[in-house]
């Protein structure tokens, strides 16, 4: 059996979270291949409400096994505190597995995260001060901390004294900040090790056996294509691979085992941070489908700024990803609207410009070219089918899959499992 790939399609909060949840019910393994606690998937279902950042969304299936993989960051503190809650509403964890070769948020990446932040001054990029950033560049630099040293504890004592030289460094004489101490750091990553022990394994030949056996495995995306760290309106990008490429890396499942590449858009653009967002609403509108839509971080609670579906921005995602299916959602959120508006294009100057461009100086000047449409005015969450949704509204699902250039399979019109449509099947 193949693997399929689930992405944002645009800036990420698209509901992955939802959608994975639904479509572990009929897969064997759902992995997360990217980024760190940053993200964040809500979901809903019989077990309550619970906003998940590093434990893959499939948690929720009693049969599927959950895999952390090499490409994400991992915060153990952050972990095994999701852990923790999962277990105390009878959620069984024991089918996570973690990644021995995924690299480890440490204490010093959090500090050092929010210190770059503030130097940026008016030029931040918008972090999360989580620490995400300073990983991965450890993780290239080849100084990082990885999840299998938390439990060699010879090997992980000699890289931290290696690390903490250079980064205690920067913290005295860049920042004039307390050096951290070895002996306190040393201990809590063994403290850490000793509860992750269970987890961690060479996930990679995990996943190579389960294809092997013809088990579906679903591979679980964070953020969205347009935070990507090439394909993103660089430099305010998170600092992995969202895309569908990122899952190949970051998971350890060779190109040619993806078979389906699943878009999730929202019915609407929104964006956490900083950085060029063409379609934003700075206006009334734009609040009342923030406070309509509930459009704050579910990591940091910050407000999600709104705007009009950008399909620029929305094919772009559809091309680089190459994506065979795409799910809508929210689409409740637009049944007040007695018209809506879709971006087709950016004007900046005399230009006039259908493709979305990789400088974002450019894309901060551009104005978008709208289609207006009618809206629908009446409430979609009760539907259930294609054909119980208004007229109106299928229009713009239509619109909608022809400018970014892929079919819509499912519809979701709520947070439940039970408020979505499937249009068709998607595997």
């Amino acid at each position: 059996m193949p693997a399929i790939a689930v992405v944002g399609g645009l800036w990420g909060d698209e509901g992955k979270g939802k959608v994975i949840d639904l479509l572990a019910e009929k897969v064997k393994y759902v992995v997360r291949y990217g980024g760190g606690n940053n993200a964040g998937h809500t979901v809903m279902n019989q077990y309550g409400k619970f906003s998940l950042h590093l434990v893959p969304a499939g948690i929720f299936q009693p049969h599927v096994m959950c895999i952390i993989g090499n490409g994400v960051v991992v915060d153990p503190n952050v972990l095994l505190q999701e852990l923790d809650t999962l277990g105390k509403a009878k959620i069984n964890t024991s089918r996570l597995m973690v990644s021995s070769r995924a690299h480890v948020i440490m204490p010093y990446h959090i500090l050092l995260d929010k210190l770059e932040e503030e130097r940026r001054g008016s030029s931040a990029i918008g972090t999360t001060h989580m620490g995400v950033g300073p990983a991965y560049v450890d993780k290239v630099a080849r100084t990082g901390i990885r999840v299998g040293d938390l439990t060699d504890r010879n090997a992980l004592l000699v890289r931290l004294r290696h690390t903490l030289e250079y980064k205690n460094a920067i913290l005295t004489k860049v920042y004039g900040k307390t050096p951290i101490s070895i002996e306190e750091m040393y201990e809590k990553c063994c403290l850490y090790g000793e509860r992750m022990a269970p987890y961690i394994c060479d996930t990679e030949h995990v996943l190579h056996d389960a294809l092997e056996r013809d088990e579906l495995v679903l591979l679980e995306g964070a953020q969205g294509t347009l935070l990507d760290l090439d394909y993103g309106t660089y430099p305010y990008v998170t600092s992995s691979h969202p895309v569908a490429g990122g899952a190949t890396v970051g998971a350890g499942v060779s190109p040619n085992r993806i078979s389906q590449v699943i878009g999730i858009y929202k019915a609407y653009t929104t964006r956490v941070g900083g950085g060029p967002m063409p379609t934003e609403l700075s206006n009334t509108l734009g609040e009342t489908i923030r406070q309509r839509a509930w459009e704050f971080g579910a990591t940091t609670g910050r407000a999600r700024r709104c705007g009009w579906f950008d399909a620029v921005a929305g094919r772009f995602s559809s091309l680089v990803n190459g994506f065979t299916s795409a799910v809508l959602t929210r689409l409740d959120v637009l049944d007040i609207l007695p018209t809506v508006n879709i971006c087709v294009a950016y004007r900046a100057g005399n230009r006039t410009v259908d493709a979305f461009p990789s400088d974002p100086e450019f894309l901060a000047h551009c104005e978008p070219v709208y289609e207006e449409m009618p809206g629908w005015l009446t409430d979609t969450s009760h539907a259930r089918s294609y054909d119980a949704l208004p007229e109106k509204a299928r229009a713009y699902v239509k619109r909608l899959e022809q400018l970014i250039c892929c079919p819509i399979d499912i519809i979701s019109i709520g947070p439940r499992r039970e408020e979505t449509i499937v249009v068709r099947q998607t595997f």
